[in-house]
């Protein structure tokens, strides 16, 4: 019977899931050091939090950037494992704004030192690779220029404007969670309520200036899903 030799391949890989595993260790390190230390957190701090010496995690990333990056990703990863039900999910447009709105702030609500994190681009001592913010505020952009779209197509209305709207709304949530993070002068429930009666009257003069006149509460189905 023929042995299986397992040859310097078998050793690669390995080695490659060795070294995924131990990425991921330090990403969620660095995550936890956030959370304690402030958006400002060091590289001692990760490497104490990880209980590592820096050498070991410069091993496994090529630099700051590449861990900063690496930890945006795995942001991304929450914000959309908390969006995607509500993007995707049926309703009246009203409870969708709303829904949409408030799963955003639930996020940063409880992340508030990683989402600085991310956004300061903290520690990174080079242009990234890739705008990880930029990234997710335009997935977020397509996906309500699909819903928006569809509505307006929905009642024969010019889908054109679609695109700059949901960029527009996109910036003003986000703009709106910014300073609700830094003073926290009201409920998170209150300020979804007031973003979400916001964008509504927006949509709603639109589809009144075309004679079209709807009941916010009237569930509306999409007319397709959303991946």
């Amino acid at each position: 019977m023929a042995r299986t030799v397992k040859g310097p391949d078998a050793r690669r890989e390995r080695w490659k899931g060795h070294r995924e595993q131990r990425r991921a260790e330090f990403v969620d390190a660095t995550i936890a050091a956030v959370a304690k230390k402030g958006p400002d957190v060091g590289m001692d701090d990760v490497a104490a939090e990880a209980g590592v010496s820096k050498p070991v995690l410069y091993r496994h990333f090529t630099d700051k950037a590449d861990l900063y990056l690496a930890v945006g990703q795995k942001a991304t990863e929450v914000l959309m494992d908390r969006m995607g039900p509500a993007l995707a999910a049926d309703g009246s447009i009203r409870d969708r704004i709303e829904r949409i709105v408030d799963a955003y702030l639930s996020v940063i609500e409880e992340n508030p030192n990683l989402y600085r994190f991310v956004v300061k681009g903290s520690f990174a001592d080079r242009p990234v690779e890739k705008d990880v913010v930029a990234e997710d505020k335009n997935l977020i952009a397509a996906t309500l220029a699909r819903i928006i779209g569809d509505y307006l197509r929905a009642f024969d209305m010019d889908s054109g404007g679609a695109e700059p709207w949901a960029h527009a709304l996109v910036g003003m949530v986000q703009n709106a969670g910014d300073w609700w993070l830094d003073r926290q002068t009201m409920s998170r429930a209150n300020l979804s309520d007031y973003l979400a009666t916001i964008i509504w009257h927006a949509l709603d003069g639109l589809l009144r200036s075309a004679g079209v006149e709807i009941d916010p509460a009237t569930p509306l189905t999409p007319l397709r899903l959303v991946d």
